[in-house]
């Protein structure tokens, strides 16, 4: 057969997507050849992008992970093997946070959208709940808030929820800020509210005292071309009456000059004194406070814990040790001296780590979530298992002209990748050692297009100009 006449994927898609009617408008189209295509995968497993993950101390191999682009997943072996949960059941795929009931592991509530916003978003719709581990799905409203960064679940009480929610990543709302639900989600109350441009970007409870939570709001716009950060609306928020009433922390003794910028936070459950604050600011870094937030030092202001503070500022506190605390970026970094020092760097298999959850009764057991997926480690992180799921986010789609044809794409945080469209006894390996699937040069942003006249030969741009032939 003619490589010509190949019948590539895109194809296929633009025919799903004509509309009824013939080119000249007038002729009906028989649609019913179009019901019988269906959506298959063709890999690649190879994890994609990840922003919210939670586990269960009372099912220690049960944990969930959210994709930005795949739903949610689960596994029930610690992480062997993962499932698509969600799949049929929500509208939007991107699943920014995941909280599960301490008290009621059945119980699982999801948040919508991104909040770590890159040049590609993908807006959710709400929040949704699962009573049976996450078998069936209920929407459970706040559909404008689009990007959600927190779910927090009172840790006696499941039927107390809080939600941060960050609103409209490309415009102003009112649909932002902190949400409460006394009843399991039925009613939502906005107990925190700054500004149509600030929603909520980081929310923890003392699980001493559930009545105090510490919350974030963050101003951001984000366009196409260019993000907004920072502002007067950037600020540190304590709540001592469950969420009725909150007060600005952001001026008090030892915090850093405006403007302030994003700001991530956490309360030790050693100590409820010891809270932490990692503050984007001119003069930020990680602020350390021993008397609940009524006053700040400064612990440590390393670039490594505050680069590309709009895509990462998460910070976590040990359930166990008063002193070891945990801060996410590029790296995974860990202190054991009050975040003073985070000379302890975790190795992981994926880089850009944006949410850790720790078992509060096992400080070893823990799930993080990085630009590769979820990762489950049970011995506080020597270890983490596997990503080899198919959540591979793609920038850039082409299929080549192979036959039968091959399927290549730009993945986020990833090289460039190419795989054959009808599987792997259909593989055309280019060189040795390729397998399943191979690179086809460039990186995650770029275009790629093959040779018309040699198929193997490929051209793929990524960044900063960049533009390869392989």
């Amino acid at each position: 057969m003619n490589p010509k006449y190949a019948f590539p994927l895109f194809t296929i898609l633009f025919f799903c997507l004509t509309p009824n009617f013939s080119q000249d408008g007038n002729t009906p189209i028989d649609t019913s050849f179009y019901k019988k295509l269906e959506w298959r995968n063709i890999d690649p497993a190879r994890g994609g992008r990840s922003l919210g993950s939670a586990g269960s101390p009372s099912r220690p191999h049960e944990y969930y992970f959210g994709a930005t682009g795949g739903g949610l997943w689960k596994t029930t072996d610690g992480g062997t093997e993962w499932k698509p949960v969600t799949d049929g059941q929500i509208t939007s795929s991107s699943v920014g946070a995941v909280a599960v009931a301490e008290t009621n592991p059945d119980i699982v509530y999801i948040g919508m959208g991104e909040v770590q916003l890159r040049g590609s978003i993908t807006q959710g719709d709400g929040v949704y709940k699962s009573t049976d581990a996450g078998e069936t799905w209920k929407h459970l409203g706040l559909k404008e808030t689009q990007a959600i960064s927190r779910i927090r679940i009172h840790p006696t009480n499941p039927d107390i929820v809080y939600v941060a929610a960050l609103g409209h990543p490309y415009g102003d709302n009112e649909e932002r800020g902190v949400f409460k639900s006394a009843n399991g989600g039925a009613t939502w109350e906005k107990v925190l509210y700054v500004s149509p441009k600030a929603g909520a970007v980081d929310l923890i409870i003392d699980r001493n005292n559930p009545n105090v939570l510490y919350a974030s709001t963050w101003q951001v716009q984000r366009k196409a071309w260019k993000m907004w950060g920072g502002g007067p609306d950037c600020k540190l928020w304590k709540s001592t009456n469950a969420g009725e009433t909150w007060t600005d922390l952001s001026k008090n003794p030892g915090m850093p000059k405006g403007p302030l910028g994003k700001i991530g936070v956490t309360v030790s459950p050693a100590d409820s004194n010891r809270v932490w604050a990692i503050v984007e600011a001119n003069e930020g870094g990680v602020f350390r406070s021993d008397d609940g937030g009524e006053t700040w030092e400064l612990t440590n202001n390393e670039r490594k814990l505050r680069q590309r503070a709009f895509y990462y500022s998460g910070i976590y506190a040990d359930p166990v040790d008063k002193e070891t605390v945990y801060g996410l970026n590029v790296d995974f970094w860990k202190s054991n001296d009050g975040g003073k020092t985070f000379d302890t760097e975790i190795k992981v298999p994926h880089g850009d780590n944006h949410d850790l959850w720790i078992d509060p009764n096992d400080p070893n057991r823990m799930i993080s979530s990085n630009d590769g997926g979820g990762i489950v480690s049970i011995n506080g992180g020597k270890t983490w298992t596997e990503e080899d799921y198919v959540t591979t986010q793609l920038y850039h789609v082409m299929a080549t002209s192979d036959v039968p044809y091959h399927v290549a794409g730009a993945q986020q945080d990833n090289s460039t990748v190419a795989v054959p469209s009808d599987g792997w006894d259909h593989m055309q390996a280019r060189g040795p050692n390729h397998g399943w699937y191979y690179a086809v040069g460039g990186g995650e942003s770029g275009w790629i297009t093959q040779h018309p006249e040699n198929p193997d030969i490929f051209y793929a741009g990524s960044q900063g100009a960049l533009l390869t032939e392989i």
